[in-house]
């Protein structure tokens, strides 16, 4: 982690398994923002309005996102113009992003992308996808001619038109590593030059993960040509950061994510987390104070509420009640040393997001809860006021409010 100082934390990640090793990393790691698209997918997304979307490529550019899903304009009308909306909006503000669109592997879906790079003047990346399991192809009535004829009927459409196209096969974690083959290789002839693993229901584990981008790897090797590998994740079993991570140091290029991990079923990986996380590999420079208001933005305008307890950005991230903590962060306060309190009880420093650790009083507290509150409000820690407080807490079934402690101090005064 940036600016630790070793002699208080000995790290234990890289001994075995996934590394964590930035050294197996590539040397720039490219970020796929999904909110726009797979994110407003959610059963409980609202969507949200034009002028918040042009905010939202904002934050994007703050956070250092390299490119973004801008949507699916083949999905009908208002999905068509409010991707050409977008579309306009990056290549008008000169924004660093790089768009793509999603299209099923048919012309109808793809011709409205083209037709909107046209108007605005900018290429966008056509994601074309196809189911790629078993399950799919039993559902479908599909077989590999049909798929092939497919793959290469879109591909090339997107290519003559001098479009990037990035192929993506649904459900690839729990498709054939024969029928992947085929289906790669054909995209790949076809002209396109980035490649997409989708966990499309997060059925990944972390070792799961690194075989398949490794799989690939080696079969782009075998074509000689200039393929990149993406990697989309979701959270089915709750492992979509960790197996994201894992993609990335089997040798992925390019990960996807949605802020707050908004997505269909229980969603994306979170793309807030996977930037924490890199950070605290050394594998991200960039600062992430914008991310407070990249989730804000998400519970506003999406309508999806963040978890009292989600890591980094819940209101209880960086507060604590338990009394053996708070003793901890005291002490470090009085040292006056910052980073030790940040340090002390927290694998995240909150000054990363502009926040800071928080000692409240409660039914678990300790004195030392009682005396950090009184200092933090200007009042002098006599023992009779601790011990009063303490007494309030141990007996209340929840954190004591400001109010609540106040109250205690003013019954105090006037008995």
């Amino acid at each position: 982690m940036p600016g630790r100082h070793e002699e208080w934390i000995y790290d234990w990640n890289g001994r075995d398994g996934f590394s964590g090793n930035p050294a197996k990393f590539p040397s720039r790691i490219q970020l796929n923002d999904e909110t726009l698209r797979d994110g407003l997918q959610s059963p409980s997304a609202k969507a949200p309005p034009l002028q918040a979307k042009r905010d939202f490529l904002q934050l994007l550019e703050r956070l250092g996102i390299h490119s973004l899903n801008i949507g699916l304009p083949a999905a009908g009308p208002q999905a068509y113009e409010d991707t050409l909306f977008l579309a306009r909006e990056v290549h008008r503000g000169g924004l660093p992003l790089a768009p793509n669109c999603a299209a099923r592997t048919l012309e109808k879906d793809i011709r409205p992308i083209l037709d909107i790079a046209q108007k605005v003047g900018m290429p966008i990346e056509v994601a074309v996808f196809l189911g790629s399991s078993p399950v799919r192809h039993y559902a479908e009535g599909w077989d590999l001619p049909f798929l092939l004829k497919a793959t290469r009927e879109s591909v090339s459409l997107a290519t003559r038109e001098k479009m990037p196209v990035m192929y993506v096969t649904e459900d690839t974690t729990r498709a054939r590593p024969e029928i992947l083959r085929d289906l790669y290789l054909a995209a790949i002839e076809c002209g396109a030059r980035r490649i997409c693993i989708a966990d499309t229901v997060g059925f990944a584990t972390p070792g799961g993960a690194y075989r398949i981008v490794r799989f690939l790897r080696n079969l782009i090797e075998e074509t000689g040509e200039p393929v990149q590998v993406d990697w989309h994740g979701h959270m089915d079993r709750g492992l979509g950061l960790i197996s994201t991570l894992a993609a990335l140091e089997a040798g992925a290029d390019r990960l996807h994510g949605s802020a707050l991990g908004v997505g269909e079923r229980v969603g994306n990986t979170p793309m807030d987390l996977i930037l924490v996380n890199l950070k605290l590999m050394g594998l991200w420079e960039g600062e992430l104070t914008p991310l407070v208001d990249y989730v804000d933005w998400v519970a506003r305008w999406v309508g999806i509420s963040i978890p009292w307890n989600y890591p980094v950005f819940g209101r209880d991230a960086y507060r604590t009640g338990t009394g053996v903590h708070a003793s901890a962060l005291l002490k470090a306060l009085n040292m006056g040393n910052k980073e030790l309190v940040d340090l002390v009880y927290s694998s995240v420093p909150a000054s990363w997001v502009g926040r800071q650790q928080t000692i409240e009083v409660g039914p678990m507290s300790g004195e030392s809860n009682v005396v950090f509150w009184l200092h933090q409000h200007g009042v002098e820690p006599a023992p009779e006021k601790v011990t009063q407080i303490c007494r309030a807490a141990k007996e209340s079934d929840h954190m004591l409010s400001d109010d609540e402690i106040r109250d205690i101090l003013q019954r105090m005064e006037e008995s």
